[in-house]
């Protein structure tokens, strides 16, 4: 009888052993549990965790911009006129702010003169006393066209390069859709028909970049 009583001593031991192993288990799965959170495939918790490809986000939004911009955009001279007249009024009613200045919202038809890097005069019948330049590539600085909407924030982004590298992507989406093909050497003389948006930081002196750019003649 003793002998027998061995093994069962030790299936019962056994037994208590997978038990308190199988409680400590189902502890340490309950606790990852609490400490997951469910991410539904394309919801914004999952795009933040993808990858950013700054490209990708250009040229998804570039499209909406370019359209937001035509609809708001008045001409150049009447916008010179509305900033002298109410400059809080013109802003408002063509401008989204930016930080400290705005970014405005422009069209015009111009003859082209003498450009530098991509960036050419343009001389517009009935404006006078502002300069306007238009950004022509084929590399494009600035984030107005990542500003003018007002809705592409900071907060949605990890950090400031990526923030950065969201203007960078909307401008190469923009240069590759508007400028891509475009003979800057021949412009000088030419007349262009421009859409665009600047940020107003000197009145007298405005530089555009472009949503649509046609060469008339």
């Amino acid at each position: 009888m003793a002998k027998n009583s061995i093994p069962t001593r030790f299936g019962a031991i056994l037994s208590r052993g997978q038990v308190v192993g199988g409680v400590a288990l189902i502890v340490l799965l309950g606790a990852i549990a609490l400490d997951t959170t469910a991410v539904r495939i394309g919801s914004d918790e999952d795009i933040r965790e993808q990858a950013f490809d700054p490209d990708i986000f250009g040229q998804e939004q570039f499209p909406r911009i370019r359209e937001f911009v035509a609809e708001r955009a008045p001409e150049a001279a009447d916008l010179a006129q509305a900033l002298a007249d109410d400059r809080s009024a013109a802003i408002e009613a063509y401008g989204t702010m930016a930080g400290v200045f705005p970014v405005m919202a422009v069209r015009f038809i111009g003859v082209v003169g003498e450009g530098r890097s991509g960036i050419f005069n343009v001389d517009v019948d009935g404006l006078s006393g502002v300069t306007i330049r238009v950004q022509t590539g084929p590399a494009i600085n600035g984030t107005e066209l990542r500003d003018v909407v007002g809705d592409i924030e900071f907060g949605a982004f990890t950090n400031q390069i990526e923030y950065q590298d969201a203007g960078s992507g909307i401008n190469r989406a923009m240069a590759s859709d508007v400028l891509d093909g475009l003979e800057r050497e021949a412009l000088s003389g030419t007349t262009i028909s421009v859409t665009g948006a600047f940020t107003l930081i000197n009145p007298a002196n405005w530089l555009v970049t472009p949503v649509a750019l046609e060469v008339q003649q």
